[in-house]
């Protein structure tokens, strides 16, 4: 008999509750990472919010810088910023992939334990 902790609906449960934390933590990521970027170009490139807000987002997003930045200050934060979201894709990317990986290994182990007699 099948235990309620190994039962299909049971590891369905556990893998969404996995699926809505990764994507709860991935987005805390990213909110924060655009909050810290609309910021250094409001404070860094003299940016109004809405600019600051839009520099930010496409350098997240990969699009590429917006604005001529005018000083050094400016040109530094967008440098490190570029780097530090790069770096937020594929950190973000890992955490909402770890559910599924989680769930293939645990199908892989639980073939392994189900299929040996050892």
């Amino acid at each position: 008999m099948e235990s309620h902790k190994h039962s299909p609906i049971h590891r369905r449960q556990v893998f969404r509750h996995g699926l809505a934390r990764a994507g709860m933590i991935a987005g805390v990521i990213v909110v924060t990472s655009l909050l810290v970027g609309i910021l250094g170009y409001h404070h860094f490139a003299g940016l109004g919010w809405v600019d600051s807000f839009y520099s930010a987002s496409m350098i997240m997003s990969g699009m590429g810088p917006t604005e001529i930045l005018r000083t050094s200050e400016a040109k530094i934060f967008a440098g490190v910023y570029a780097l530090y979201s790069g770096l937020v894709l594929i950190a973000s990317t890992g955490v909402v992939l770890s559910p599924f990986m989680t769930h293939v290994l645990h199908t892989f182990h639980a073939e392994e334990d189900s299929g040996g007699g050892r």
